[in-house]
């Protein structure tokens, strides 16, 4: 496992928290984030819609930025939440959920929709007529849910939140913290985070492209493929634990 020197490109504090983990496994890291977390102004149609959450049969809540900033406006709106049933993608979203006492429903294993869509629980949510569904996320993203929501006959729509910018960094930043961190390994949380790193590499991407990149979900990882990485891993998941067994069940490259 000592092997593995990975780049970080999540936002600053997850990147930081995600590189403690790693340390106490023995894996080295560095943090270059990729993301950086606006929250766009509240308006009028935010507002009304967070005063209306009653009537959506079920709220999923994409990541963990859209949970603190939606936790934010709900606060303003309702001192007591809605009875409604809320999903989140993930664990770490969820239990941000929990500590304002919402109960959330989350899948068990594998951070992506096609886990998500798996709960019964969301299913028996949204088998009721007339079922509406709101899914607070940041700008873009998660459409996949939304299409496999409709087809099972649910009404959906979107609070966006957030919009995720690519920090300001010196021309080959990247190229050059990978070669003097003598790094073997790429890792994105989403498919904007590939999109910002494929982007900040510019012309050095064709070498950046034969490091391992690890990926969340099967989404990103076609993303990646169809940009010319040459090894891409399936995490199945965005949290630590995930990125972590795939590190044990990948070799570490030799260049």
């Amino acid at each position: 496992m000592t092997g593995w020197r990975l780049l970080l490109t999540r936002p600053a504090d997850e990147s930081a928290a995600l590189s403690r983990f790693l340390a106490q496994n023995d894996i080295f890291s560095s943090c270059l984030p990729l993301l950086d977390i606006v929250p766009i102004a509240a308006t009028d149609t935010m507002r009304q819609v967070i005063q209306t959450l009653d009537r959506y049969c079920a709220v999923i809540v994409v990541s963990k930025p859209a949970a603190r900033i939606g936790l934010e406006l709900l606060n303003q709106y309702w001192p007591q939440p809605p009875r409604i049933k809320w999903f989140s993608v993930g664990a770490a979203t969820a239990q941000i959920l929990q500590e304002r006492g919402l109960d959330v429903s989350f899948p068990a294993e594998g951070d992506d929709s096609e886990a998500l869509l798996e709960l019964c629980v969301l299913r028996q949510a949204i088998a009721q007529p007339d079922a509406r569904v709101l899914i607070l996320r940041g700008e873009g993203g998660r459409e996949l849910l939304a299409e496999r929501l409709r087809a099972l006959g649910a009404s959906v729509e979107y609070l966006e939140l957030y919009r995720r910018d690519l920090p300001q960094y010196p021309p080959a930043a990247l190229p050059r913290q990978i070669e003097a961190e003598r790094l073997n390994g790429l890792v994105v949380s989403s498919g904007q985070g590939f999109e910002h790193l494929h982007r900040l590499a510019g012309t050095a991407w064709p070498q950046l492209a034969r490091l391992p990149v690890f990926v969340p979900s099967p989404r990103v990882a076609e993303m990646a493929r169809a940009a010319g990485a040459e090894t891409v891993v399936d995490c199945r998941g965005a949290n630590a634990a995930a990125l972590l067994t795939a590190l044990r069940e990948h070799p570490v490259p030799v260049f």
